[in-house]
């Protein structure tokens, strides 16, 4: 099969897969003839499935992005703009989590959700590294306050050490602000040589949550476990990231605690139009 197939009986010649295709790969002679690959043309396809998705006949089936796998889009879902904004605005960085354990089927499907988050030149490099025993997070989190201990004694003036005193007297006292008791923590890394590697799984990570909302999971981003793993060889060792991957950001996960009734109001944008 060629990279891309046209259905001349449903194709109407109208060219939209043309002006859509990001690498301007797809031509059309004339009125007469179907859309085909300029020459060389697959060496510069992304993959990205805009044509298939573009095409409003069903006309132009992909052979990395067939045809069959594309579902169609479906009008009775559509999210209003009030739906939209509710929903986005009602997200709440969930730090207190049910004592119950998060199944793997609930991460699989946040997962399976976030691979359709956008990839720089739709690369999709982002793998994903998944804690589901307590007592091993717990032990991650523990070593996260040994970093910090490290950090407060040896860089004493740094500014980041200033709010470390807190978080070791109350993982003394029993109470882990680290990782916050949740049943679940899910990395997402990126390799080396992928230079947007951190934002792609920052966005992977973005869906991710917005996924889990619907679920009754909670999520909160990690970010002192991220600083320690940043430079903590302890820890780096123990949750061992894919072989390579240096862009990284953690991710609690779990059954939300809490309900929330209300939208908090946030600063108003400071935009520059130029």
């Amino acid at each position: 099969m060629s990279l891309i197939t046209i259905d001349a009986e449903k194709c109407k010649r109208d060219g939209i897969c043309v002006r859509e295709c990001p690498t301007a790969i797809i031509k059309l002679k004339d009125k007469e003839s179907v859309p085909e690959l300029v020459t060389g043309g697959e060496d510069f396809c992304l993959r990205c499935g805009h044509c298939v998705a573009v095409c409003p006949h069903g006309a132009l089936d992909h052979r990395d992005v067939p045809l069959d796998a594309c579902l169609p889009i479906e009008k009775e879902l559509k999210l209003t703009q009030e739906q939209a904004i509710q929903f986005l605005r009602a997200r709440r960085s969930v730090r207190f989590f049910k004592d119950k354990p998060i199944e793997k089927e609930a991460i699989q499907k946040v997962i399976e959700t976030a691979r359709y988050a956008p990839t720089g030149s739709n690369s999709q490099l982002v793998q994903y590294t998944v804690f589901t025993d307590k007592a091993k997070i717990h032990e991650l989190a523990g070593m996260t306050v040994d970093w910090m201990k490290y950090i407060q004694k040896k860089y004493p003036n740094e500014p980041t050490a200033a709010y470390m005193p807190m978080i070791i007297a109350a993982w003394k006292m029993g109470f882990d602000s680290v990782l916050r008791g949740a049943p679940g923590l899910i990395l997402a890394s990126a390799p080396k040589e992928h230079k947007n590697g951190l934002v792609d799984a920052t966005i992977a990570l973005t869906y991710l949550e917005l996924a889990a909302v619907p679920m009754g999971l909670g999520t909160c981003w990690a970010g002192l476990l991220q600083g320690a793993l940043l430079s903590w060889d302890p820890l780096k060792a123990a949750i061992g990231l894919p072989e390579g991957h240096v862009h990284h950001y953690p991710m609690m996960i779990g059954y939300a605690k809490p309900k929330y009734y209300r939208l908090p109001e946030r600063k108003q944008p400071i935009i520059h139009y130029r």
